[in-house]
């Protein structure tokens, strides 16, 4: 639920964005979702200031809350997200200094490798670049009274890698005497988790910082070998890691613990709760 009457500009509309403009609209808050292009409405470069103030020039209204959802793109480096993130949020607060800005950051800012669970008060690293622009980003928006949501790894209908690589056949377990834990949230339940903090505005929302992640953060093997039992394939080979990726250098259990004591919890608490419960998301991965 969202206050009564809320304008939200949405910057950033994709896999949430989108789902979360439907959703509000659904509500009757008045919604602008903008993207870099979209054929036929409003557009915005949010690294660019001249388009994000172009961008409010052609606004019919104010909005009380401007959501910062945009995303660098996959393989994007250092600079990319500077441009879209620490660029976009200053950028976004120049031009709507009264709004309150929601950031969805990335849970890949704790860069811990033991295993541990982390929570709002972890440590969190600013080793890497990228995470060192993510918290840079952060900072700014806590600065100014906005909220910060670290999102695990997304998945739902038509995105969902751990689910696509068992039903295809080319999953891997990764070898070794540990498993990497995985972290990760349905893209309904990012959805919900904005909602219920839109929802709150002046009772915690404001200046804090949320993890967004499901209840149940799994190992490697334990998703891929849960995956293939529910679906009666064979459970995937051991091999060693796959290099690469931003989350693979760390190995951690986010905790959602914060949020869900504010009366929020995840509609899916697992993959595998989602698998059984979302036809949709089955669906639409065979369909790939």
């Amino acid at each position: 639920m969202t206050k009564q009457g809320q304008r939200i500009l949405i910057v950033g509309p994709g896999f949430v964005g989108d789902q979360l403009a439907a959703t509000l609209s659904g509500k009757g808050n008045p919604v602008i979702a903008v993207g870099r292009s979209r054929a036929g409405e409003l557009s915005c470069d949010v690294s660019n200031p001249a388009s994000v103030r172009e961008l409010s020039s052609h606004m019919k209204w104010s909005p009380d809350v401007v959501v910062h959802c945009a995303s660098s793109g996959r393989g994007g480096g250092a600079d990319a997200y500077r441009a879209v993130y620490f660029d976009g949020v200053t950028n976004l607060i120049e031009t709507f200094p009264e709004s309150w800005i929601l950031f969805t950051s990335s849970s890949s800012v704790y860069e811990q490798r033991d295993g541990s669970i982390v929570t709002e008060k972890s440590p969190t690293a600013r080793q890497s670049p990228l995470s060192r622009i993510l918290r840079e980003a952060e900072d700014i928006v806590l600065e100014q009274g906005g909220t910060v949501l670290r999102l695990s790894g997304i998945y739902g209908p038509g995105r969902a890698i751990h689910l696509q690589r068992i039903l295809e056949g080319t999953a891997i377990i990764e070898k070794g005497k540990t498993s990497r834990w995985l972290n990760q949230i349905h893209r309904d339940d990012v959805v919900s988790g904005i909602l219920h903090l839109l929802a709150r505005e002046g009772d915690f929302a404001r200046g804090g910082v949320f993890n967004l992640s499901d209840a149940t953060p799994m190992t490697q093997r334990d998703c891929y070998e849960q995956l293939a039992d529910f679906f009666k394939v064979p459970r995937p080979p051991e091999a060693p890691a796959r290099p690469g990726g931003k989350r693979m250098t760390t190995n951690k259990r986010v905790s959602n613990s914060k949020l869900r004591g504010t009366d929020w919890k995840p509609r899916y608490p697992s993959l595998l709760d989602a698998v059984k419960t979302d036809p949709e998301l089955v669906d639409s991965i065979r369909r790939k």
